[in-house]
């Protein structure tokens, strides 16, 4: 019985590990920078972007081949000493704003930003209501 414990315990213990570490699996030795500075830049920019394939990831955590090129396309740019602006633009003009994974705030993606408090007001209007108009024992 104490075995199993044990082994259950084990192979939790290994799952735990392998899934901390496998987003960092997903960035391959040949793509990273030897300057750490811009390695850090580099992976900045790519949990900023959405992987095309996978859509709830950044390409930053995405083992996809077009993530992939994603990041190699960005290690490139700021090896042409474009600025993170510039960077982003490109990736936005070239995938549109899908692949940004937090939207910019403006006139067209207001409602998206403003939805999650009318509903909140909406939802504090309702239970007003509903405790208003409630029997008083």
């Amino acid at each position: 019985m104490t075995i199993r414990v044990a082994s259950k315990k084990f192979n939790f213990l290994l799952i735990s590990i392998y899934l901390c570490t496998y987003p960092v699996l997903a960035i391959s030795p040949g793509e990273a920078f030897k300057d750490e500075a811009l390695e850090a830049r580099a992976r900045s920019l790519s949990m900023e972007l959405r992987c095309m394939v996978c859509q709830n990831q950044s390409i930053d955590d995405s083992d996809a081949p077009l993530a992939k090129d994603l990041r190699m396309l960005i290690r490139e740019q700021i090896k042409a000493g474009k600025t993170d602006d510039e960077i982003l633009v490109f990736i936005e003009d070239r995938y549109g704003e899908f692949a940004l994974l937090k939207p910019r705030f403006d006139i067209k993606n207001a409602p998206l930003w403003a939805l999650p408090f009318l509903l909140i007001l909406a939802g504090i209007f309702l239970m007003r209501s509903f405790f208003r108009n409630a029997p008083k024992n």
